[in-house]
C-alpha cells in the first residue's frame, strides 16, 4: 500500500473478528516498532505481547476501552525506560505498527492506562520501565477495502480540523 493512502486511509479499529494473526504478519507488526527511530538511537523500549487469557482479561480492566483487549488477536504493550523524550519515541514504536499492520490489512487501536502502575505490575515490567500505551490489533470486524477511494478522499472524510486551524506560521 502507498504510505500516503495508508496513513490517509487508516481509522482506529475496536472491534476485530476472530481470525488470527498470522505469525509472520505478527513478527513484521513487532518489527515495524523495533525499526522506529529514537533519542540517539537509545531503542528504550521493550515490546510485551500478552498472550495469557488471564493476564489479558485483568488487562481488559486497566485499559480504559476494555472490549479492545478481549478482541483482539495481538495485545502489545509498549514499556519504556530512562530519560529523555520516551513519550514521543512510543508513539514513534506505535504508529510504526499500526500503519505496518493496516498495510497487512489488520487493523489497530492504541488504548491509554488509567492506572500505568497496575499496568507494569500486571506485566511485570522491569526496574525502571513504564508502560506508555497498549495497542491491540486484528482483522476489523467490519472489513474496510484502503483502495476504495483515493488518499485525498480519506482525508477528506477523516472528520479532523481543517489544516489551516493547525498550522501557524511565524
Amino acid at each position: 500500500m502507498e504510505t500516503w493512502l495508508a496513513i490517509a486511509s487508516r481509522r482506529e479499529v475496536r472491534r476485530y473478528a476472530p481470525a488470527p494473526i498470522p505469525p509472520e504478519v505478527e513478527e513484521r507488526i513487532l518489527d515495524a516498532g523495533r525499526l522506529a527511530g529514537s533519542s540517539q538511537n537509545r531503542q528504550q523500549w521493550r515490546f510485551v505481547v500478552v498472550e495469557s487469557a488471564d493476564k489479558r482479561e485483568t488487562l481488559s480492566g486497566l485499559v480504559y476501552a476494555p472490549g479492545n483487549v478481549r478482541g483482539a488477536q495481538l495485545v502489545v504493550a509498549i514499556a519504556v525506560s530512562g530519560k529523555g523524550p520516551t513519550s514521543f519515541d512510543a508513539g514513534r514504536c506505535a504508529q510504526n505498527m499500526l500503519l505496518a499492520a493496516w498495510d497487512a490489512g489488520v487493523g489497530g487501536c492504541p488504548n491509554g492506562l488509567p492506572d500505568a502502575d497496575a499496568v507494569g505490575a500486571l506485566l511485570g515490567l522491569r526496574e525502571g520501565e513504564r508502560p506508555a500505551i497498549v495497542l491491540t490489533f486484528g482483522y476489523p470486524a467490519s472489513p474496510r477495502d484502503p483502495a476504495a477511494r483515493s488518499a485525498e478522499k480519506w482525508s477528506a472524510r477523516a472528520g479532523r480540523k481543517p489544516l489551516a486551524d493547525l498550522v501557524e506560521r511565524v
